[in-house]
């Protein structure tokens, strides 16, 4: 994985602030045995691969607040940490238009290793972090989860710049969507491009089950493609996302039932 066998990064900051950030789709790396999966190298530059300009935008966002951060280290072309274990899409055969040969056939043993080497690695990762920002501020965390999707979906154009996915805890969504609404010239999506009702993915496994306050944030790629987008979205978000963690409403234990159905 370029000299890097750690499937998880943690950034520090300062865990009694109540506030994490998470990115699950940050990089497209690979350990060596993999190889490309069977895949040319223009495939990395691709969104199959990872979640573009996530990984800048984390690190800023991180820095420009003092809080901890938790990103993934391996490509979502090996095992996707926003799927649940039993998903069917947790390890990907097609993507977008493109076969995965390291993928498919898949043995048993195979996709068992990937999940104990890289998925709950990840997993346990963000577990310890959430828990550790609990432990010091004795209230529930705040998460905000960062991904970013394409500007166009086959022939259609996705007119959001940013869009906020949620399943049914609206308590951080409905603050945030009304600050990034006021921002000029900016179109908000409302679980747009996806529903943010994902049964087993990272912000159900963390934050829905326990009742923890959270949103997760999608940035149109072409937005944060490069270093001068991505600061000028940092610069955006960071003043909003610290106004939230100074609300009291968003640092306390409430679960609210899934529209994916009973716990």
């Amino acid at each position: 994985m370029n000299g890097n066998d750690t499937p998880f990064e943690i950034i520090d900051g300062d865990f009694s602030s109540g506030l994490v950030l998470l990115a699950d789709h940050a990089t497209n790396l690979l350990p060596d045995r993999y190889g490309r999966l069977g895949l040319p190298e223009s495939a990395f530059a691709r969104h199959i691969a990872y979640d573009i300009g996530i990984e800048p935008l984390t690190r800023s966002l991180a820095a420009r607040l003092g809080v901890p951060a938790v990103m993934s280290r391996f490509s979502r072309l090996l095992i996707d940490p926003n799927r649940g274990e039993d998903d069917p899409t947790l390890i990907m055969r097609l993507s977008d238009g493109a076969i995965v040969p390291g993928n498919h056939p898949l043995s048993v043993e195979e996709a068992r290793y990937r999940l104990e080497a890289f998925h709950r690695p990840y997993h346990g990762a963000v577990s310890q972090v959430i828990g550790s920002v609990a432990a010091a501020t004795g209230r529930a965390p705040l998460v905000i989860s960062l991904h970013s999707f394409t500007p166009c979906w086959k022939t259609f154009v996705r007119p959001w710049q940013i869009t906020v996915l949620w399943d049914s805890d609206h308590r951080a969504v409905v603050p945030l969507i009304a600050a990034l609404g006021a921002i000029p010239h900016v179109t908000v999506g409302d679980n747009e491009p996806y529903d943010g009702a994902l049964r087993g993915d990272t912000m159900f496994r963390h934050c829905m089950t326990a009742g923890i306050p959270h949103a997760l944030i999608e940035v149109r790629q072409d937005e944060i493609a490069d270093r001068a987008g991505v600061e000028k979205w940092a610069a955006r978000l960071a003043p909003i996302l610290a106004d939230l963690n100074c609300r009291d409403t968003l640092h306390s234990y409430e679960r609210f039932p899934s529209r994916t159905g009973p716990y």
